[in-house]
């Protein structure tokens, strides 16, 4: 007997394909990555969006004490993160290359967006915890276990500082950070600890950085999946702001809606 073709369900849609991503590590030189991971949780937090259609990408803190800003239209481009001098501290800047990866950039930003903790800073902890070398010279540095990474307090004389940090792989120097000596130590702090942190990240078929040096694991991703682990960061994000603001916490007994638990878009767990 001849089977009959079975048709689709009243309303039944495409089926969802998988994608095919790949898990990168050392994932300071996995490329710079999807931009939205930053700034959708900038928006989340409150931060104000300024970019104009086809410009560079702007961002104001809600106190307006702090802009971020990303242009790839000149040279060497990427991300620039400028503070105002405010009675607690002095004016700051730091400027990280096109092909830093998102994480990384979001460790800074991210920080940005939450409480300092009551622990003082130290910069060197998060990575030291994962097997960087230090060095002391004229400049304090520390070197990832691979000797592709490093990050450095370079200090030429009085008043003549600053941190830096870069990446390369066998073919050249991949990417720059510079933070002035000013920049808050916390965000430092943070941006060492997402530096160092061992996870891989995700990077699309077509977007890997052509270098050995890199380790790559091949993992199939339906595309509802990514929007969901974004969407999850984002609603962390949104949550994070809500609790902390003094209204919020002002209303015994009202307490936001249950999120779903924050996964990190394109990282593996």
């Amino acid at each position: 007997m001849r089977r009959k073709h079975r048709k689709p369900w009243a309303g039944q849609g495409p089926v969802e394909q998988a994608e095919q991503h790949y898990l990168v590590a050392p994932r300071h030189l996995a490329g710079g990555g999807d931009l939205r991971y930053v700034t959708d949780a900038l928006r989340a937090c409150g931060w104000k969006d300024l970019a104009r259609s086809g410009g560079p990408l702007v961002f104001d803190s809600p106190d307006r004490t702090v802009r971020i800003g990303y242009d790839p239209f000149v040279q060497p481009g990427g991300w620039t993160i400028r503070g105002k001098a405010t009675r607690q501290h002095s004016a700051w800047h730091a400027s990280l290359g096109r092909q830093v990866p998102v994480e990384i950039v979001a460790g800074f930003t991210d920080a940005l967006t939450r409480p300092r903790s009551a622990h003082a800073p130290n910069v060197w902890t998060p990575l030291h915890s994962q097997g960087w070398q230090p060095e002391r010279g004229q400049h304090v540095t520390a070197t990832s276990p691979d000797g592709t990474a490093r990050l450095q307090f370079h200090q030429s004389g009085p008043g003549d500082a600053h941190w830096w940090a870069s990446a390369r792989n066998e073919h050249s120097r991949t990417w720059d950070a510079l933070f002035t000596a000013t920049t808050p130590m916390h965000l430092v702090q943070a941006f060492a600890g997402a530096l160092a942190d061992p996870h891989p990240v995700m990077r699309p078929h077509g977007d890997l950085p052509p270098s050995t040096q890199i380790r790559t694991t091949t993992v199939q991703v339906l595309p509802s999946q990514l929007s969901a682990w974004q969407q999850a960061r984002v609603n962390a994000a949104r949550t994070a702001t809500w609790t902390h603001r003094p209204w919020a916490t002002a209303r015994p007994g009202v307490t936001p809606a249950a999120r779903p638990s924050a996964s990190r878009a394109g990282t593996s767990r």
